[in-house]
């Protein structure tokens, strides 16, 4: 039976620490290979940052090396993870930019040996050692259960998703699982927005001139709330009461202070990482997994809590 352990957000930190002083490999021969889409900006941009943080961490205090790569589509992040393993590498953590063009590369890393650790974004098979994620399905839950509550049973849903992988997957089924209960919520348009602010801005603003009447909007991601926001304010429209996202950016979280738009977000750190490297760094160095599935809890954000969460000085 896989072990699951919920890490609330408030004790990741206390945990990360813990994790680090524990006794490792000093000899600086083990290396970690990380395989991570490519960004420079946004949630993508600051895991990567936290990514290769902990990995520097890491070499420090326990002389583990390693070695990070980005891809900006799935066939040059196979070549990549192929790339590692013919490195040697010791162990390896992946964020696969879609789950199904990942999974085989996945299963040729276990078919060789190396411990799997796969970060976010779940493969289509067993090939990972240890998955850490946030709750994706308790994201789309509690986002659903909120539409609910505000819009009171009734109401117009434009839904704009991610790109194909576990975590789209999930969002939606929790959303659509929390609403369906209740017959006068309808989901008027369903778009793939690419977690990308950009492309979500374009997929609003198509969406927007054919529907004249929406109540609110879902999106699984912060970015892609605030490219739907920039839409609707250049649109003018007033009808739309609220918009969701899921994350915790900065600036969302500035949005639900000031009263905007974006009136709730429901965490999914990047630091989440963090914990895939150290366990990465922990199975390179021969130490059995204590769990094989990491859960981080969706907490919901609103004007209520977010002063708890808001970080000034964030990066993302």
């Amino acid at each position: 039976m896989k072990k699951i352990l919920v890490f609330c957000i408030s004790l990741m930190a206390v945990i990360g620490l813990a994790a680090c002083s524990e006794e490792g490999s000093s000899d600086g021969e083990l290396t970690i290979g990380i395989s991570l889409p490519s960004a420079t900006h946004g949630w993508m941009g600051a895991l990567i940052d936290d990514a290769e943080t902990q990995a520097k961490e890491l070499k420090e205090s326990e002389g583990i090396n390693y070695v990070i790569t980005n891809a900006d589509d799935p066939n040059s992040q196979a070549n990549d993870v192929d790339d590692l393993i013919s490195q040697g590498v010791d162990a390896i953590v992946m964020l696969p930019i879609e789950s199904a063009a990942l999974s085989p590369v996945g299963q040729k890393v276990a078919d060789e040996g190396i411990p799997l650790v796969i970060v976010d974004r779940e493969l289509e098979n067993d090939a990972a050692t240890v998955v850490v994620k946030g709750d994706n399905e308790g994201i789309g839950v509690n986002a659903g259960e909120y539409f609910v509550e505000q819009l009171g049973g009734q109401g117009k849903i434009v839904e704009i998703t991610g790109p194909p992988s576990s975590v789209t997957e999930q969002r939606g089924a929790g959303f659509q699982e929390a609403i369906e209960k209740e017959p006068g919520m309808e989901i008027v348009a369903s778009q793939n927005g690419d977690f990308s602010t950009e492309t979500s801005l374009e997929v609003m603003q198509n969406i927007l001139q054919a529907q004249p009447e929406i109540d609110a909007v879902f999106t699984q991601d912060d970015g892609m709330a605030l490219g739907v926001i920039q839409a609707i304010n250049e649109a003018g429209r007033d009808d739309i009461q609220f918009v969701t996202g899921a994350g915790g950016a900065k600036e969302v979280f500035e949005s639900i202070q000031n009263g905007g738009l974006v009136s709730a977000t429901f965490l999914y750190p990047p630091s989440q990482v963090k914990e895939g490297v150290k366990i990465a760094a922990d199975l390179a160095s021969g130490k059995e997994a204590e769990e094989d599935l990491v859960i981080i809890e969706a907490t919901q954000v609103t004007k209520d809590n977010v002063e708890d969460y808001y970080d000034p000085d964030s990066k993302f």
